[in-house]
């Protein structure tokens, strides 16, 4: 399977049609359909479905689309690195959950940034399962893992920062007149929580109450559409302080009591040759240390 012809089945796949496909890379239409047909052909597979007015993916299209657009990103990165090998410029890419200790990344490349404006940042955001599926693939170069997450496979570096968890809740609530939420209050409340959070141990602990117990009504892995389920009424998001401006919202967040907090460590892939923009990073983040 070719590089380029993984671009040409991006291309329909964007497009929804070999036409519009074949005119945005230049090609004719019957070698456009020759290359897709011999790629299904190898694979064994059909990838699309041709309807009247436009082509869809099949499952096993889906499949090999996200598949393509990982190595067609891959083999840019790696163009990049090589290309700019003896420069310090180009691409840095750090995967993170949602964290208020990403102000610290920040903070340290705003500064390498003064002394190398030719660096360039890419932040991609999911939970810890999704990033670390991307930096063992290569995808990305950092990853900020929050909490409980096993990184002894990784190089990694402490971040001198700290979550807080809490609830996030409506101000006209039940519990928003409490300065802290307990175990107790939240047993019999509906709840919206992270699904990766629900399965360690942090926060089942401090729950006190097995989950099969709880009224968990909704999950999330990104807490701003968490807040906008607490802002429709739906229930309390339990969640990390700082993500979600309260200001002048409908919404107010309390913390836990006891105090639950979690710490982060910066992870990359051990024995990794790092591009020259990622090492001067790690310098300057072990500068701020």
């Amino acid at each position: 399977m070719e590089i380029r012809v993984l671009k040409y089945f991006i291309a329909i796949a964007r497009e929804q049609s070999i036409l519009a496909a074949a005119e945005s890379l230049h090609l004719s239409q019957p070698t456009l359909s020759r290359q897709i047909k011999d790629m299904e052909e190898e694979l064994g597979k059909q990838l699309f479905i041709r309807g009247s007015r436009k082509i869809t993916l099949t499952e096993e299209g889906m499949i090999l689309r996200k598949r393509a657009e990982e190595i067609l990103d891959l083999v840019q990165k790696t163009e990049n690195e090589i290309t700019l090998s003896n420069l310090i410029c180009g691409d840095i890419f750090i995967g993170t959950g949602e964290t208020d200790g990403v102000r610290f990344i920040a903070k340290s490349a705003k500064m390498l940034n003064e002394q190398y404006p030719d660096i360039h940042y890419h932040i991609v955001s999911g939970d810890s399962v999704d990033i670390i599926e991307k930096l063992d693939r290569g995808l990305i170069d950092f990853a900020v893992l929050v909490g409980n997450v096993d990184i002894s496979k990784y190089n990694y570096m402490k971040l001198p920062i700290k979550d807080m968890w809490g609830v996030l809740m409506k101000k006209d609530s039940s519990l928003a007149q409490k300065e802290c939420i307990t175990p107790q209050d939240l047993w019999e409340k509906p709840l919206i929580v992270s699904r990766q959070a629900i399965k360690g141990n942090d926060l089942t602990q401090w729950l006190k109450k097995d989950i099969s117990q709880l009224n968990i009504i909704a999950h999330y892995n990104l807490v701003y559409n968490a807040s906008l389920m607490v802002d429709e009424g739906l229930g309390y998001a339990l969640c990390l302080d700082k993500i979600i401006n309260v200001t002048d919202t409908t919404l107010c967040f309390k913390p836990f009591q006891p105090k639950l907090e979690v710490g982060m460590n910066i992870v990359w892939k051990k024995y990794q040759i790092l591009s020259k923009a990622s090492e001067k990073f790690l310098e300057k983040l072990k500068e701020i240390l």
